[in-house]
């Protein structure tokens, strides 16, 4: 009788992310240095498929002897630039890559858009992966961080790009040795130290990231702890609670996709982000709406919600009977202002929700007229 030989399952691609509260905390110089120890002392085949010292001479020279994948040139507005090259590293499929700068959008022309895209594609293909991102990266933490520096954080993470990570590293620092580090010239030029200063590396602003991304790595290891109890069979799981986002075509609504994320983030919940449209919707009649709401169902999947279209005279008779259907456990409403006149004419699906749907937390986020662009 022939020998029968079983193939061994291959093991999915793993994803480690080094967090850090801000910039100069050391994620890439720590993720470079273990990547040398993999190398020469786990003899794993490890490779850099991007780096970015931004002229630190400390981080730069632990890049050591690892390999580098040369970088890809895009020509873009008659200047070639670089960018990492997916393509490179998947025919070169070494055991681990490092990918710097997580949070960075690729130049038009790129295989993908944003290079956490590039991430998924390289773990995909069965690479793990080694990358780094600045905590206010993550896009449920946008508004917040934009508040606190006073500054427009414009490249962004989806959260569900967190969950994938099967490990979380948090590079950590006290804030005076950060604020210390940039007055020596080691995280930014000396014409930008003061202005830095000031700003984004403000006492009250580092302390406030610096707990953000401890935050963050805690939730992130009680998630997996629960999970592994969960398939374990050590303690029952509970009924799971559910988050809903209602969806508008305002403009601002992107603020609730991102209180709706981090709740369901912190509950390690499902979530959903509904929208109802009449019968009569014309759906192109106001192109400007129109582009608005592809916009936002595209980042609510970024996300990591279910987008779900309803169709319904009643926007409130929709919005609660699927709520009672699913079970929801968590609603985000926005709210914008309105005359007491325009209530009385046209209702409000908020108070009408809140007088039939009963167990449910209401989070109720203001939405202005002017709103960052998603």
């Amino acid at each position: 009788m022939p020998e029968i030989v079983l193939e061994k399952k291959q093991e999915p691609a793993k994803l480690r992310i080094y967090i850090g509260a801000a910039p100069g905390v050391g994620k890439t110089f720590t993720m470079l240095n273990d990547a040398y120890l993999m190398r020469h002392q786990q003899g794993i085949d490890v490779v850099i498929g991007l780096v970015e010292p931004h002229g630190r001479k400390e981080t730069a020279d632990q890049i050591r002897d690892l390999e580098l994948i040369p970088l890809q040139e895009i020509p873009y507005k008659n200047v070639n630039l670089k960018e990492m090259d997916v393509d490179a590293i998947l025919a070169r499929h070494p055991h681990t890559v490092v990918v710097d700068e997580l949070a960075h959008t690729n130049v038009p022309g790129s295989k993908n858009r944003k290079r956490y895209e590039d991430v998924l594609e390289l773990l995909d293909a069965g690479i793990n992966v080694m990358t780094a991102v600045n905590i206010q990266h993550l896009e449920t933490l946008n508004d917040a961080v934009s508040r606190s520096a006073n500054t427009t954080i414009r490249e962004t993470v989806p959260d569900s790009f967190l969950k994938r990570a099967d490990e979380v590293v948090n590079v950590d620092i006290t804030v005076d040795e950060l604020r210390t580090r940039l007055r020596q010239g080691k995280i930014y030029a000396p014409e930008k130290v003061e202005q830095s200063l000031a700003n984004f590396f403000r006492k009250g602003n580092l302390n406030m990231l610096r707990e953000l991304a401890l935050r963050t790595t805690a939730e992130q290891v009680g998630n997996r702890a629960a999970e592994y109890r969960r398939i374990q069979g050590l303690e029952q799981a509970p009924m799971p609670e559910k988050v809903m986002v209602c969806l508008s075509t305002r403009p601002g609504t992107e603020r609730l996709l991102r209180v709706g994320a981090r709740i369901a983030g912190r509950l390690a919940t499902n979530w959903y982000a509904v929208y109802v449209s009449r019968p009569d919707d014309k759906g192109h009649g106001d192109p400007e709406a129109f582009h608005r709401l592809e916009e936002y169902k595209r980042m609510a999947r970024d996300l990591g919600a279910h987008v779900v279209a309803l169709t319904d005279r009643n926007v409130s008779d929709a919005l609660i009977r699927f709520a009672q259907q699913e079970n929801i456990s968590h609603v985000v409403f926005g709210q914008s202002a309105r005359s007491r006149w325009d209530i009385l004419l046209r209702g409000s699906v908020l108070n009408r929700f809140l007088a039939e749907v009963r167990d449910v937390t209401v989070q109720v986020v203001p939405i202005h007229k002017t709103a960052r662009r998603v």
